[in-house]
């Protein structure tokens, strides 16, 4: 059983929660297009890991089975051992948490889950689909040592859950426990671009990681969230795309190889000098203003009622996975992908007709998808078909009745 899989709902009904609680205290930390985008890498995420488990797991496995060739010992389903196989499993983590912060290759990994200029309970689950096998090895040594997959995926999965209730700025400092634990106010720290909370606490669970290894940070002033090179985007296909693009652009203005290899291993900010010498974290001064394109109402609805629906062809394939081929999956995870796109590029700039013409290519593909995951009779075909026309017409309305409202309103400002 996948523990996270299983606490998707969850996760949507303290979303849910923290929204309502923002609504009435009129806190302002939930914009809409951001969510979906930081929920939209999430489905990312777990999509693809049901490709990238087989190198991850595999890998974990085969390492464990070599070991065990030569290894004296065999791990017991003690309670003892699993305890011991949580706290190490975090040992772990803080180690590969902290080396996805100090090295170019790895960042492009985790700079995803730091992009969103926002903090709340969403940005928990905006996590990058390239970082469980860019640091996959970090993991290995558990292996060796001799603790099962299942325990090892256990725990990480345990971790993990753990993380999801700190990312809220709604709850403040936890007293004694602030010593020990990860909790809100340090994971808060962890995100802040602020000079001085770049690249510390990278707890998961047990902050006293950062206390030993001198990466711990207490939260000091409020912190300014994101990341220094910001994304701009409401598209999580770009968010996913856009720092291997950056590193790549980056890798092409340094001369020699050397140069770019020292490039790849070294963190963020450095360069030689042949490009100009390390960059620090720029200072925040005044104020400080967020990517946020604002569609409107009907528009925003109706991009709302798309990600719905590719949120439960999403949902769909999950459950669906083991009944149809590799290729059917792949097919059915690469229309998600677009349909999440096709969503975010309309947010970012609906009166592109090119991304219109996108979002209707999605729509007309949603029938051989629905077709594909839903077994059933041939009139449920006229189902998918009304639903995907339907979904074509209101987007088409939507896009250009909000540009006739915009053409409009620059008129009347002229």
């Amino acid at each position: 059983m996948n523990l996270v899989v299983f606490s998707i709902p969850l996760f949507f009904a303290l979303i849910g929660l923290e929204v309502a609680w923002d609504q009435w205290k009129g806190r302002g930390l939930y914009r809409l297009g951001d969510s979906l985008a930081n929920i939209g890498c999430g489905i990312m995420d777990q999509s693809s890991a049901l490709f990238s488990k087989v190198l991850t797991v595999g890998a974990y496995t085969a390492v464990f089975l070599w070991a065990a060739t030569w290894r004296p010992w065999e791990m017991s389903n003690h309670w003892a051992v699993w305890v011991g196989a949580f706290v190490l499993v975090d040992f772990a983590y803080y180690w590969a948490h902290r080396l996805s912060h100090e090295v170019n290759i790895l960042w492009i990994g985790h700079q995803v889950h730091h992009q969103s200029e926002d903090y709340n309970l969403s940005v928990a689950l905006r996590q990058s689909v390239l970082q469980k096998v860019l640091l996959m090895w970090v993991y290995w040594p558990l292996a060796i040592i001799g603790f099962p997959p299942e325990m090892f995926l256990t725990s990480m999965a345990i971790n993990l859950l753990y993380q999801f209730w700190i990312h809220t700025e709604l709850i403040d400092r936890l007293g004694p426990l602030e010593w020990a634990l990860n909790t809100p106010s340090h994971h808060r720290v962890h995100h802040g671009r602020n000079p001085e909370y770049i690249d510390r606490n990278h707890a998961g669970v047990f902050i006293v990681w950062d206390r030993m290894f001198g990466t711990f940070q207490e939260e000091i002033v409020k912190p300014t969230y994101g990341v220094t090179r910001p994304t701009e985007s409401f598209n999580p296909v770009q968010a996913q795309w856009k720092p291997v693009v950056d590193l790549w652009n980056d890798m092409r203005g340094i001369p020699g190889w050397r140069d770019r290899l020292r490039f790849l291993l070294a963190p963020p900010g450095w360069y030689p000098e042949s490009a100009g010498g390390p960059q620090a974290a720029p200072a925040i001064v005044g104020p400080q203003f967020k990517f946020d394109p604002r569609p409107m109402p009907r528009l925003a609805g109706m991009l709302m009622g798309r990600w719905v629906m590719l949120l439960a062809v999403a949902l769909l394939v999950l459950g669906a996975k083991d009944a149809i081929t590799s290729i059917q999956l792949a097919a059915i995870l690469a229309w998600v992908m677009a349909a999440l796109a096709a969503v975010g590029e309309l947010w970012n700039s609906p009166s592109d007709r090119f991304r219109l013409v996108f979002a209707w290519t999605v729509d007309a593909s949603f029938v051989p998808v629905m077709g594909t995951l839903v077994a059933s009779p041939p009139r449920f075909y006229v189902l998918w078909c009304a639903l995907a026309l339907l979904s074509a017409v209101l987007t088409h309305w939507a896009v250009f009745t909000s540009s006739r409202v915009d053409e409009f309103l620059k008129k009347k400002k002229g």
